[in-house]
């Protein structure tokens, strides 16, 4: 059976990570236009012109800072944010596949680009980000695969939603 685009191209994400610098976590990105076709990839790394870290000089491991914390103590760009560096005002209206749902200042980067919808594999409670998402105008959906799916709604369409679950890390939203 043939893949979804979906699939096809959080697969191509996981790829891109391979690509990171970052000692303790690989990120990858792929931006998709509305015809499915790639217009730009990231992955988390020291910015250009900097060093990479190593195991003496990640400040983070020096510092024993656990992930998800303090997360402005490290040099490297997330991923999300070197698409944003890349393509600007062209990710509007894109799709952006990620290996790891977008932190919250990443997920305001993707939002002030226009970004139509996030699909993320690896995900984490972060209660703020999903209401800014849906602040936003999206639906957060459990799909198949277990990536989450941030949809666009139509204009003017009335928004409700049924929280399935309160702290499982798969939890869904739908219309109802």
């Amino acid at each position: 059976m043939r893949q979804s685009w979906d699939e096809y191209f959080l697969e191509i994400a996981l790829k891109v990570a391979t690509r990171s610098t970052c000692l303790r976590r690989k990120v990858g990105s792929v931006a998709v236009n509305i015809n499915h076709r790639i217009i730009g990839t990231g992955y988390n790394g020291a910015p250009a012109g900097l060093s990479h870290c190593t195991k003496e000089t990640c400040i983070r491991t020096k510092n024993n800072i656990p992930s998800g914390e303090l997360p402005h103590i490290c040099k490297a760009i997330h991923s999300e944010a070197n698409i944003v560096l890349q393509l600007g005002d062209g990710l509007q209206n894109s799709t952006l596949y990620c290996t790891t749902k977008p932190c919250i200042n990443c997920l305001k980067l993707l939002m002030g680009a226009q970004v139509r919808r996030i699909v993320w594999i690896e995900d984490y409670n972060d209660a703020y980000s999903d209401q800014l998402m849906l602040e936003y105008g999206k639906i957060i959906e459990h799909s198949g695969y277990k990536s989450l799916v941030r949809k666009e709604l139509e204009e003017g369409e009335i928004l409700l939603l049924q929280k399935l679950s309160d702290h499982s890390p798969n939890d869904v939203y739908h219309r109802l």
